[in-house]
């Protein structure tokens, strides 16, 4: 039995162009991952998760893309609406605890927000 679509509020970023574009934007780094967030003109947030062979085997890898989409829903909330978020994940996903790993992307969520407010402010100057 397979589970039907599930409808979170997120578009998933699937193209190579989407995520080189979100490389281009702000960036913050945390022990677990790093988030990467630039402005889009698609209403809805978009989210792409990215592991590299570096990190690790394949179930590893798979294990870190699935705690940090858990951690992406419970930051849904944070997610603002167009923008685009890429996830690149790192080995110490699998050992943090998860409550850190969900508290660390909320902040970083807020970090680069408050960059790109940062930004626009010295843009209007």
């Amino acid at each position: 039995m397979t589970a039907g679509p599930r409808s979170t509020g997120l578009r998933r970023l699937t193209k190579r162009a989407q995520f080189l574009n979100a490389a281009r934007g702000q960036r913050a780094g945390r022990t677990a991952f790093s988030l990467q967030s630039i402005a889009s003109d698609i209403s809805e947030p978009g989210v792409g998760l990215t592991v590299t062979k570096k990190t690790g085997n394949s179930p590893e890898r798979n294990r870190i893309k699935r705690r940090l989409r858990a951690a992406l829903r419970a930051c849904a909330p944070e997610l603002r609406a167009q923008h685009d978020y890429v996830l690149v994940g790192r080995r110490e996903a699998l050992t943090l605890p998860f409550s850190k790993v969900v508290s660390d992307l909320s902040s970083a969520i807020a970090k680069v927000h408050a960059k790109t407010a940062r930004d626009a402010g010295e843009l209007t100057r």
